[in-house]
């Protein structure tokens, strides 16, 4: 065989073999680079990634969901890159267009997105603890024992009553696996933040503590769905306040009894023995009837200063309230407001 026979078949069988070694790297660049989500409507998959899940429990879940196109191609990746020993809980995005490397990269470094959790309109730390449980890892049991647990709120200066004064109701940042320790911690934390100098000086200007504060502007609240008389309201609880007279609240009535269905308040409410019950006791109930919005703490903060004492709502049910100096004028607004209730059927 001649010398250039053989170089012409050296050059063929390398040529082969770089054939086949470049397929076999297109087809390992393919499995660990090529996007692999399948997400024909281009919207991003979430991934839960549960505590104490194993490896097996997520491939489970990513092939029951359908959230790969090539669910043996991203085994490979997994196995190559030895996520098998580093799962890790969480909320993940699984943005389209990833490839196996871009999603195993994410999980084994346990980078998880946050989650935007939003509360309002709640009246007790139960309603809390299912409302958040809805959206976090933890089960409603497991926050409500948390909020329960004396050795917590004594931790942060709060006692049962008080408590709820501590959750400013508003959108806040945490990861999906947030313990409810850790988000009593992280509450806190945003408590803190919200109870600055300023508002703390001017808490302290109209004679309250900020949970004081909270606790009357909960009772704010109850009284009004308008957000343009809150202050008018707070401003005459400063009044009564100011002058030693008993607040007289409806919505303390009605935690204190804990029905807040009722529409009409009635003579025997009032004689309901809770030191929430304002009707019956002076100065403040021992903590809020709920957890007043932001707009409910600054209407106590920047209250109106006016010469009213007393208030009831309007007869015409705008949900506006009549304000009155004096108990003659109040008593008339009140005689029309119940006529009304009267005409209108609603007697409980």
């Amino acid at each position: 065989m001649s010398a250039s026979r053989i170089v012409k078949i050296s050059l063929l069988v390398l040529l082969a073999v770089f054939i086949i070694v470049a397929v076999k790297f297109l087809d390992l660049y393919k499995k660990a680079y090529s996007p692999n989500i399948n997400n024909p409507s281009d919207k991003e998959f979430v991934l839960f990634i549960y505590s104490g899940w194993t490896y097996d429990s997520v491939i489970n879940a990513i092939e029951l969901n359908h959230y790969v196109k090539n669910i043996s191609s991203f085994k490979w990746a997994a196995k190559k890159k030895n996520y098998a020993n580093h799962v890790y809980p969480g909320r993940y995005v699984l943005e389209d267009r990833m490839s196996n490397n871009d999603i195993i990269n994410k999980l084994r470094s346990g980078s998880q997105d946050v989650l935007n959790i939003t509360f309002n309109n709640i009246r007790t730390l139960e309603e809390l603890a299912e409302r958040i449980s809805d959206q976090l890892e933890p089960s409603g049991n497991e926050f409500l024992e948390t909020f329960n647990d004396s050795a917590v709120y004594t931790q942060y200066g709060f006692t049962y009553q008080t408590f709820p004064a501590m959750f400013i109701p508003n959108t806040y940042e945490f990861y999906w696996n947030t313990s409810a320790k850790r988000f009593v911690e992280k509450m806190y934390d945003e408590y803190e933040r919200f109870w600055n100098k300023q508002r703390t000086f001017k808490a302290g200007k109209i004679g309250l503590t900020p949970v004081e504060v909270a606790t009357l502007a909960s009772i704010v609240e109850g009284e009004t769905i308008k957000e343009d008389e809150k202050a008018d309201i707070a401003g005459v609880y400063i009044n009564r306040l100011e002058k030693g007279m008993r607040l007289q609240a409806d919505p303390t009535v009605k935690f204190a009894i804990n029905d807040f269905t009722i529409r009409r308040v009635l003579r025997k409410h009032y004689q309901t023995d809770s030191p929430y019950n304002t009707y019956k006791y002076a100065g403040l109930p021992p903590g809020p009837i709920c957890l007043p919005e932001i707009s409910s703490i600054e209407a106590v903060l920047n209250y109106t200063d006016h010469n009213y004492m007393y208030f009831c709502a309007k007869s015409d049910f705008s949900g506006y309230h009549a304000f009155a100096r004096t108990i003659s004028e109040h008593n008339k607004n009140a005689s029309a407001y119940q006529r009304e209730l009267n005409k209108r059927r609603i007697y409980k």
